[in-house]
């Protein structure tokens, strides 16, 4: 417990107390806030005695009078005091949470894609907005609870001893046997919390899966067994919380039941010395007022233990990912590339998936403005190649120079400028025309914008739009066809301009049509560009300057279309095999 506490829980509560400190000003104010509710709670207690002994008892008409004065000004002071307390903490607490989440949020998109290949989509919203949630419980509520109820505490036992200290140390000895539960069922509730948020995570991810794809739960009737699963994952949740509200409610309970006890024997004690003349019915219900509040904000700090509890498991949760360090790590001194046109060299590279090797010893030097297709079977490394270039992953052995500087060397951003990349699945914002198609290049002015619309054949479709440019094209751009979808894809990185292209099978789910029009939006874009282009349709690449044939990581054949299709070998095979499938899907012909 001890290695935990100095390794792995200080720091991380350090960083939230130094985000907490740096609104030193208005934690200061607030603190001031808080000792001025303590400070009328405990006056009111005081006054009690001479209300009762001077006004009740003695029938004093003149501090009858000044009293109610008295009490409106207490309670008028105590409403400010709550105001600015309660105005104060939150803002510190939303800024907080704001810049968690913004830190959050910057570090995951730092992340490399081998991060979000092993984490759900859903679990890291959920990171976002559930846990950065439960934090704001800890770093707003709690300091704000924990500062009043501090202050009340201090107040309320001056008070107490002041009127009768034999019976404050009686009212006293009652606390440290209360706290015992409160630290054991703290710890409970945070496995219990930990679970708790866990669930919901898994909640989320399954959430996100389902509304994402309920085209294909729609068509496959499956709409009945998703309700069911997700019935039982908020059954799950149900019980986990359950747990936790159990766990949370002992502590109060236990707290309530010595606290009661407390209160019996001070009623007994103090009632008996009232009775044989050494105190004042004044004295003991001013105690007695007194305790019952000090018992009060007591009671408050055993739930807000358990709520401070909740909080470290959120920021254990939070932290992991903002620890998480990146296997892409920047050079010491990145070198910038220069932009203009560019030649690559893949110099015996080789690089896997954990164990799992995908590329072995790959040399390959692709001049500025080339055009190299990749093609194979699926699984051969054609993208893992490609994705080897903007530094998506990091390989094993070797180098990938760009004009003889290891990109390695140079800085990310510089890197990612030159690189221009077109996919398969078209990757679209809930956004308008415009912005997606600068996205990349926000500077980018309409005529600009317009000119890479006309050159990808998107702006005749474009102008078909209620709103033209300004159109919001929906969430992935689902208001879309297809083909619609990838020529703004192709406009963006036109618009992008940037020297070297990757086209990861950008045509291959397109139908016909949408295919003729894509493939003239590319042969604009691959004008002047050292371009990489991955195809499944080999009739997508027969004008490359050079084709590569990849199988099972190794480069098995090298050349143009012609001389391949002449040696006979792989690429020779998959063309016989996609021209035998498009031989056996043309309609038959019958004469007569």
């Amino acid at each position: 417990m001890k290695t935990f506490f100095s390794f792995k829980l200080r720091p991380r509560l350090q960083h939230i107390l130094r985000m907490i400190m740096a609104h030193r000003f208005r934690f200061a104010l607030s603190m001031i806030c808080s000792m001025l509710i303590s400070a009328t709670t405990a006056i009111s207690a005081w006054l009690l005695k001479p209300a009762i002994d001077e006004v009740f008892i003695n029938k004093d008409l003149a501090m009858l009078k000044l009293f109610p004065v008295l009490i409106i000004g207490l309670f008028a002071l105590r409403g400010l005091g709550i105001f600015g307390q309660e105005y104060l903490m939150s803002y510190v607490g939303q800024d907080i949470i704001r810049r968690l989440r913004e830190m959050l949020y910057s570090q995951i998109m730092q992340l490399p894609l081998s991060f979000f290949q092993k984490e759900r989509t859903g679990v890291l919203m959920s990171r976002i907005s559930n846990d950065v949630n439960v934090l704001k419980a800890m770093v707003s509520d709690s300091v704000k609870a924990a500062l009043r109820d501090f202050f009340s505490i201090l107040a309320l036992t001056v008070v107490i001893f002041y009127r009768d200290w034999q019976l404050a140390l009686i009212a006293m000895a009652v606390l440290p046997v209360a706290f015992l539960p409160v630290v054991t069922f703290g710890r409970r509730v945070r496995r219990i919390s930990t679970r708790s948020q866990e669930a919901m995570a898994e909640m989320s991810a399954f959430l996100h899966e389902t509304f994402a794809g309920n085209k294909i739960v729609k068509a496959f009737g499956m709409e009945t067994f998703e309700i069911s699963r997700f019935a039982q994952k908020a059954k799950n949740l149900f019980h986990l919380e359950l747990k936790t509200s159990k766990a949370k409610a002992f502590s109060p309970a236990i707290m309530e039941f010595f606290a009661g006890a407390g209160v019996a024997f001070i009623i007994s004690y103090g009632g008996h010395r009232v009775i044989m003349g050494t105190s004042t019915p004044g004295t003991l219900i001013s105690f007695i007022t007194a305790v019952m509040l000090l018992y009060d904000p007591v009671k408050k700090l055993s739930r807000i233990h358990n709520v401070i509890q909740e909080g470290m498991a959120a920021v254990d949760r939070v932290f992991d990912i903002v620890e998480t360090e990146s296997n892409i790590q920047a050079p010491k001194e990145p070198v910038t590339i220069p932009s203009g046109p560019h030649e690559v060299v893949f110099d015996h590279v080789c690089f896997g998936y954990e164990e799992t090797d995908v590329l072995n010893d790959i040399h390959l030097k692709v001049s500025a403005g080339e055009i190299l297709a990749l093609v194979g079977m699926s699984g051969g490394g054609k993208t893992s190649l490609v994705n080897l270039l903007p530094r998506f992953y990091d390989i094993r052995q070797g180098s990938i120079k760009v004009d003889d500087i290891d990109i390695r060397n140079a800085s990310l951003s510089s890197l990612r400028k030159q690189i221009a990349i077109v996919t398969q699945e078209p990757i679209l914002f809930n956004d308008t025309v415009k912005n997606n198609i600068a996205y990349g290049n926000p500077n980018a002015s309409d005529v600009d914008i317009e000119k890479a619309a006309r050159a990808a054949y998107a702006y005749d479709f474009i102008q078909q739009f209620p709103k033209g440019f300004d159109t919001t094209i929906g969430e992935l751009g689902g208001r879309l066809s297809g083909g619609e979808k990838q020529r703004l894809c192709i406009a963006r990185a036109l618009l992008k301009d940037a020297p070297i292209l990757i086209l990861d099978e950008a045509t291959s789910s397109l139908d016909t049509e949408s295919e003729m029009w894509v493939q003239k939006a590319l042969e604009n874009l691959m004008k002047g560009r050292t371009t990489f282009v991955i195809a499944h349709r080999l009739s997508t690449v027969f004008n490359a300057h050079r084709i590569i044939v990849l199988v099972g990581g190794n480069i098995v054949e090298e050349g143009t279309h012609q001389s391949l299709i002449q040696k006979g070998g792989e690429y020779a095979k998959l063309y016989q095999m996609q021209f035998a499938e498009n031989a056996a899907a043309a309609p038959s012909v019958k004469s007569g």
